[in-house]
């Protein structure tokens, strides 16, 4: 899958979700980033650079198998596949755009 397809789904997902109150970045190395502004009354996606309360570090592969259910956020958290840095409530509210 391509950033620019992982970044659809994403996209989707958060328009439907609540507004995070927060700004998260997903942090995919040399795959990019991907933005998520929820400071507003809706979830705004981006590739954007910018800084972030909350920054999640992952593969771009685990990342997408979470976004198809392969990956259990928890357990990748866990099994260091996952680390934040930040505000880890933020974390905590995106269940609602992974899955």
């Amino acid at each position: 899958m391509s950033l620019s397809s992982v970044l659809e789904t994403v996209t989707k997902r958060a328009t439907h979700a609540d507004p995070l109150g927060a700004t998260l970045k997903f942090d995919l190395g040399e795959d990019g980033s991907i933005y998520l502004d929820g400071k507003g009354e809706e979830n705004i996606v981006s590739e954007s650079k910018e800084d972030a309360d909350c920054v999640i570090q992952i593969t771009k592969d685990n990342f997408e198998k979470l976004l198809s259910g392969e990956l259990n956020p928890m357990g990748a958290f866990m099994g260091g596949k996952i680390k934040v840095k930040g505000d880890m409530g933020i974390a905590m509210k995106l269940q609602s755009i992974i899955s």
